[in-house]
């Protein structure tokens, strides 16, 4: 399991598990549980690309990111770390 702490979120952590380029498993710990539970059963077989190209990007409020733009930079990590 990969795990990234975020930043400048509600969230503190991230731990996911890819396999064959496809989230199997995303976990946010801490956040808005009901919501980021909805986020991890929709990008579950997601592949990594495409959860990316939808998270990239989108604030909360007046943030500069969110908990669904931490999750994108998650994936990022992992890749490069892959």
């Amino acid at each position: 399991m990969f795990v990234y702490r975020t930043s400048g979120t509600c969230s503190s952590e991230i731990r996911l598990d890819v396999k064959d380029g496809r989230v199997e498993e995303l976990q946010v710990v801490r956040g808005c549980d009901g919501n980021l539970k909805g986020i991890a059963a929709l990008v579950r077989g997601m592949p990594v690309e495409d959860v990316i190209e939808r998270l990239e990007g989108i604030r909360c409020g007046f943030k500069n990111t969110s908990c669904p733009d931490q999750i994108a930079k998650a994936l990022k990590a992992y890749r490069q770390q892959a």
